[in-house]
């Protein structure tokens, strides 16, 4: 991924980052996109953004604990299938034993988005995208969302690189955190005020920098066909590469641009509650990821929770696109952290009129 971009309009590639001089945000600003660059390692031209954290006095209601052995459990299983990408094997077991869980849980319910999608490389692809609705019945609504495909290729290992990689950081800890607060939410007692809505995406990862539009083609289609057909949320919490030990969630560039005060409420609330050190007060480049698409197709906005760490290089951790990418990569008290987070935002979201 090192193809570099400069234009007017957000260029649709994984990933994609370019680090902002002052100078740059401000084009940035003016015109939406000053340029992007692969964050895949390459060299880029870094500065960091720190933002304030204002005191907040309301006071937070009760909320549910996130279990995270449950957590890491349902990343587990789904690294137990072997590497998920599309048209394989383990890439149908694994959207079964999603679709199967969330049909198990109380209080919800599940609908499936069956697609096809051209790849950059002229296949086919089978997608599905999966949804799952909490309070369906109440007009507010929060959207979370995470990707469940692998990458074909291991394209930033030294060895095997057209071998697919088992993608537990990258595909099964969003999943993984999505999974344990729908069964938190079917058991508990204590229910949010707002609906909530998770959309498991497909066929994400299956891409090629030189192609534009072909990653993310999950969203892209749901985006372009939502289900159900009018619908609307409030704003979207996206959750990718979110379960590596010690991670760094920065504040991603194209989050802060669309929608900054969903940004300041996740940020605020992880330091409210004990978990700043994850969730850093740092603006870095923004990324093409499934939220970009569900901004620009839905105008739902959507923001990225992205492990991206502003300390040296390999920003998104030495694993990403390798087949280290497995177990061993995946903290419980990442997972615990992006978890409760997410938690408290949606239980502390009060249903007023939008």
């Amino acid at each position: 991924m090192a193809t570099f971009s400069l234009y007017f309009g957000f260029y649709s590639i994984k990933k994609y980052s370019f680090m902002f001089s002052n100078f740059s945000r401000l084009v940035f600003s003016s015109f939406l996109l000053f340029g992007l660059v692969s964050c895949d390692g390459t060299s880029t031209t870094e500065t960091t953004t720190t933002t304030t954290n204002p005191v907040q006095e309301k006071p937070l209601l009760p909320v549910p604990a996130f279990n995270q052995d449950s957590a890491y459990h349902f990343v587990e299983e789904q690294v137990a299938f072997g590497a998920r990408f599309p048209n394989s094997e383990a890439h149908q077991k694994t959207g079964d034993y999603i679709i199967n869980k969330l049909k198990r849980f109380d209080k919800i319910n599940v609908q499936v988005q069956n697609f096809t999608a051209a790849a950059f490389d002229g296949k086919m692809l089978s997608g599905r995208n999966i949804m799952a609705s909490f309070n369906p019945e109440i007009k507010k609504r929060v959207l979370l969302a995470a990707h469940w495909d692998t990458r074909p290729f291991a394209d930033q290992d030294d060895e095997r690189t057209d071998e697919p990689i088992l993608g537990a950081n990258d595909g099964g800890s969003g999943v993984g955190i999505l999974l344990e607060i729908a069964r938190t939410l079917s058991v508990s007692t204590e229910q949010p005020q707002i609906g909530i809505d998770m959309i498991f995406f497909d066929l994400e990862d299956y891409g090629d920098n030189s192609t534009p539009n072909s990653y993310c083609l999950g969203s892209q289609h749901w985006g372009k066909n939502k289900m159900p057909e009018n619908y609307t949320a409030y704003y979207g919490i996206l959750l990718d590469m979110a379960g590596a030990k010690n991670a760094k969630f920065a504040q991603e560039g194209y989050s802060m641009q669309t929608a900054p005060s969903v940004v300041k409420n996740v940020w605020n609330m992880a330091h409210r509650i004990g978990y700043g050190g994850f969730f850093p007060f740092q603006q870095v480049s923004p990324i093409t990821d499934d939220h970009v698409y569900v901004n620009q197709l839905t105008n739902i906005p959507m923001i990225d929770i992205i492990e991206y760490s502003t300390e040296g290089k390999g920003y998104f951790g030495s694993y990403w696109h390798t087949h280290d990418d497995n177990m061993d990569v995946i903290g419980k008290e990442t997972l615990k952290a992006v978890g409760q987070t997410v938690t408290h935002v949606i239980y502390n979201e009060e249903n007023k009129a939008q």
